[in-house]
């Protein structure tokens, strides 16, 4: 994982709140497999925004 230097920024919080909104999501246990992947994608795509990945 890689961290970032510099200012913590709204933008960085923002984030951070959307991939633990897709986390939480993902741990329902009414979704679909569709559904299930999607979420899967989102959290990928944000983590490596973010710098994660």
């Amino acid at each position: 994982m890689t961290v970032k230097k510099g200012k913590y920024t709204c933008n960085d919080y923002r984030e951070e709140m959307i991939l633990l909104g897709l986390q939480k999501r993902l741990n329902r246990p009414d979704l679909t497999e569709a559904e299930r992947q999607e979420i899967i994608r989102e959290i990928r795509e944000v983590e490596k925004q973010m710098g994660m990945v």
